[in-house]
């Protein structure tokens, strides 16, 4: 056996440095996130250079209007004194400066907006691809215990707040640093006073954001997780909405889903309450070491230490100044909820996957189907055994049929022959050869299944029938459609094999639905059948006429059949009863009735 494949952001992690546990708190999913960010480094340290570039022409406007506004003053004072007035070429030229920056700045923040479009659409391509293949890769007790709705959240709504977060608010917290950075060495060189003055606000900003992000980010978490379980209500609520009302659960429903909605609701307006408070909190700040360089600033132009323009100067990159600090914490409030659903997304992309695949050697002899249980047990929750010590034996070519009472582990022994789980004691073999030493999908090439439950996707008839094989010609997927004896109906359908199934698959009956799925396998011409109830849905005068069309397909095939109503099974070569996880009784129809045991119980007490 090979080692279990490492996830592919465990894989992206170690190829940047970065540590392989999962992402399990808000740190590792920050972590996880900027990981994905490091690989488009060349258009990051781009978009970094527009940044500064755009800030620079941005931060220096206020300096050329302080010139003006200098050159204008000393005009008006020399006027008043008789002199020469206002230099208008200056002023002009000083103005043409300023138009010149703020065009610059504008294509600028139109260049870096594009190459962080690009940015964030590579890495949610990157993601949803990982996220696709990842979803192909879980065992299928992952799905078991995992709400359906909860992991079309998880790839849906919480990818979409990433996306929303690296599309926008990557770009604002860059731009607003680099401005952050920019007005503080143009504060510098006008005034250092003003600037220690203006500086305070960044450390009683930086403690206000980070007592409120601490308060607020188990709520963003609840509010996702919240989200997630709503969705998985609503999907189950609306897939079995033909259950709900035939038994008037309305109401249930309703209450469930307020209760949900509730809990949804507290964990958002608390999260986003408490983020709220950074914007007015930080504005108040600002707005007092604002009034503070005022004042002083006043002073220091009445004493002549500064200028007129100078002191306009600094009130104004003042006022810019509290401008990207106020985004920075907008941001922030958006990074928490975007923490939050990295979290949940990298958390996915971390699950345990099935086994690595182990590939059939070249010499591998030709398939025969003779299959082994030996002592097999097996449990889906720890000390909770469901099946114990089971073994048996089936020759190439036999018919075998499982039964027993609900819940005696007839689907599991189905569920551990086609690997959807291993066994936890004991080994299956196919061919004298232990099946976890096949690869999951060259061993489940040889399996066909009809499962009780039918499946069918919205499309055509044909291409669901042809879903068994999709290289299959028109004229196979007919033959197979007579030979599950479905072929009638479906001349019957106005577009006979091109009518449309649609995304509920209900406006076909449930006979037809299990007729197509028989006839899929039978395209699909597998060397072992699994039918499990596969005639449960359709009428006693087809049921006889599936049976005939399987009994010649299974002709020189092993074949597994799980069947409630026993008089389907009479012609089997070795029946399996089982009761509690274990075989209590094997043998043909004939001798297990002469034998009075529980199989007989079984059979009387369906005449």
């Amino acid at each position: 056996m090979t080692r279990k494949q490492q996830p592919d952001n465990v894989q992206f992690g170690r190829q940047h440095g970065m540590p392989a546990e999962k992402a399990k708190d808000f740190r590792g999913a920050v972590r996880r996130l900027f990981a994905y960010i490091s690989a488009e480094k060349g258009y990051m340290v781009l978009s970094a250079f527009i940044a500064v570039a755009s800030s620079m022409m941005s931060a220096l406007a206020p300096r050329v209007l302080g010139t003006a506004t200098d050159e204008i003053f000393a005009g008006v004072t020399r006027t008043m004194r008789g002199e020469h007035g206002v230099n208008l070429n200056a002023v002009m030229q000083i103005l043409l400066i300023m138009l010149a920056l703020h065009t610059g700045n504008i294509f600028l923040n139109y260049a870096q907006g594009y190459i962080m479009a690009g940015v964030s659409m590579r890495i949610m391509y990157k993601l949803r691809t990982q996220l696709s293949e990842k979803i192909h890769r879980l065992p299928i007790k992952f799905f078991d215990k995992n709400p359906h709705g909860d992991i079309l959240s998880r790839i849906t709504n919480d990818v979409d707040t990433i996306s929303n977060t690296l599309n926008s608010g990557l770009s604002t917290a860059l731009m607003s640093t680099v401005q952050v950075l920019g007005i503080i060495i143009m504060m510098l060189t006008i005034s250092p006073v003003l600037t220690l003055v203006a500086m305070t606000i960044l450390p009683l900003s930086g403690i206000c954001m980070g007592f409120i992000v601490k308060k607020s980010q188990k709520h963003f978490k609840a509010q996702q997780e919240n989200l997630g379980k709503l969705n998985g209500h609503i999907e189950e609520m609306f897939t079995s909405h033909a259950i709900v009302k035939a038994f008037n659960g309305e109401k249930a429903s309703v209450d469930a889903f307020d209760i949900h909605n509730e809990k949804l609701y507290n964990a958002g307006w608390k999260a986003h309450f408490l983020s709220g408070l950074m914007m007015p909190i930080i504005g108040f700040i600002s707005n007092i070491g604002y009034v503070a360089i005022v004042v002083i600033g006043g002073a220091l132009t009445l004493n002549g230490r500064m200028t007129v323009g100078g002191i306009q100067a600094f009130i104004q990159y003042t006022r810019q100044f509290g401008h990207p600090v106020s985004q920075l914490a907008s941001v922030a409030t958006v990074f928490q909820q975007t923490a939050a659903a990295a979290e949940r997304v990298f958390n996915f992309l971390s699950e345990e996957e099935e086994e690595g695949r182990v590939e059939p050697s070249p010499c591998h002899p030709p398939f025969q189907g003779h299959i082994s249980f030996e002592n097999v047990s097996f449990e889906y929750e720890p000390d909770t055994p469901v099946i114990r010590d089971f073994s048996a034996t089936i020759r190439p070519g036999q018919k075998i049929a499982i039964v027993g009472h609900t819940g005696a582990g007839k689907t599991t022994v189905v569920k551990l022959l086609m690997r959807f789980y291993d066994v936890s004691e004991g080994r299956i073999c196919l061919d004298g050869r232990d099946i976890r030493e096949y690869s999951r999908d060259g061993l489940r090439r040889h399996f066909g299944m009809v499962l009780q439950d039918t499946w069918l996707f919205s499309d055509t008839i044909a291409e669901n029938i042809r879903y068994g094989k999709l290289d299959a010609t028109d004229a196979e997927i007919r033959q197979a459609a007579k030979t599950a004896q479905a072929h009638h109906f479906i001349r019957t359908f106005p577009d006979s094999y091109n009518m449309q199934i649609n995304e509920e698959a209900d406006n076909i009956s449930a006979g037809q639905k299990q007729l197509i799925t028989i006839a899929r396998t039978i395209l699909a011409d597998p060397d072992i059948l699994i039918l499990d109830e596969a005639t449960s849905n359709v009428d006693t005068r087809t049921e006889l006429q599936i049976q005939h069309a399987m009994n010649n397909l299974m002709k020189g095939r092993t074949c597994f059949v799980i069947a409630h109503r026993l008089s389907t099974i009479r012609s089997a070569d070795l029946i399996l009863v089982m009761q509690n996880g274990d075989i209590a009784e094997q043998g043909t129809h004939e001798t297990l009735l002469a034998s009075g045991g529980i199989y007989t119980s079984l059979y009387n007490s369906q005449f």
